[in-house]
């Protein structure tokens, strides 16, 4: 089976490339906007005809998107996470590959949910940013393609490469940073809010486990369990062997209103790690990842303090 990576240099692309090249079965190509792409192209400002030619020519089974940007302002969103697969769309549409799309959503089209709620796929999406809004809006091009096509919206992803500005990533260098400088104590602001994580290497078992599938529509991918920052940043702690005191500091900095110091009164600031949290959500997000069982046989099988731990490798690299 040809597969397609587009996006295979991004945080979920890496991993999901790795996982489709270790089965023997499937011959990967990467398209993307890097040297070290096999094939250069930019589908935020390519045509859906030049993207139809290649298609053609390579002839995949499947295309496989993992592109996308979750940051910059509306605009920018929605050129690189609406547009572009309006082209990979459209550029299946023409080419006769008859290729199968993956496409990978995001927790964040549902907006803001009830706490102690578990989201499923029929919940109406009402996403509370322009990220979100250019998520929703790439999934309703790609549900009203008429293609064989079938989007996982994945939730809080964590593990191996998390980007250091996401919060559990601006929780391993606040915690790098205190162990640097023999800091016995760190204070954190936001640590109430609550996200489904989900380790980087279950969502590309769930991509290859989607390509191989039948699967249609919209399918959940997460832990199914909402966990508190607070907590997570208690497991971090122990991971990483950092003995100081965790002191939680949840007024956020507003106009008028400097970020809040440390308790002995030091002039340092607490950092904040969400405040807004960066999906839109609120404080609670929490998968009901049934669909993801029933119809691609697929689980979480990497714990929360496996993917902290593995996030706090990186950080303590840096030290």
């Amino acid at each position: 089976m040809r597969v397609l990576l587009i996006g295979a240099n991004g945080y979920l692309g890496r991993f999901v490339a790795d996982r489709l090249l270790a089965d023997p079965a499937v011959q990967l190509t990467a398209l993307g906007r890097g040297d070290d792409a096999d094939v250069r192209f930019d589908l935020a400002t390519g045509s859906p005809g030049a993207l139809t030619r290649f298609l053609d020519a390579v002839h995949p089974g499947v295309v496989v998107n993992c592109a996308g940007a979750t940051r910059g302002g509306a605009r920018e969103l929605a050129r690189h996470n609406t547009v572009a697969v309006a082209t990979v769309c459209e550029g299946l549409r023409r080419s006769g590959c008859g290729a199968r799309l993956v496409q990978i959503g995001c927790g964040a089209e549902y907006g803001p949910s009830q706490p102690g709620s578990s989201t499923a796929e029929d919940a109406v999406p009402r996403p509370g940013g322009p990220y979100g809004v250019s998520k929703l809006a790439a999934t309703e091009l790609v549900l009203s393609s008429g293609l064989d096509a079938v989007v996982l919206r994945v939730f809080s992803p964590a593990g191996p490469g998390t980007p250091a500005g996401s919060p559990l990533g601006r929780l391993a260098e606040a915690m790098r940073r205190a162990m640097q400088s023999g800091d016995g104590d760190l204070k954190l602001a936001g640590l109430g809010v609550q996200r489904d994580f989900i380790d980087v290497r279950d969502v590309a078992r769930a991509v290859h486990a989607a390509s191989l599938s039948a699967a249609q529509g919209v399918i959940n991918i997460g832990s199914g369990r909402a966990v508190r920052l607070r907590d997570a940043a208690a497991v971090l702690a122990r991971v990483a062997g950092y003995g100081g005191a965790l002191h939680e500091l949840d007024t956020p900095p507003g106009p008028g209103r400097p970020a809040i110091g440390h308790p002995r009164g030091e002039s340092d600031q607490a950092t904040h790690l969400a405040f807004p949290y960066p999906d839109g959500c609120g404080s609670w997000q929490q998968a009901d990842v049934r669909t993801a069982r029933d119809r691609l046989g697929w689980r979480p099988r990497i714990s929360l303090e496996e993917s902290l731990a593995d996030i706090w490798m990186e950080a303590a690299c840096r030290i």
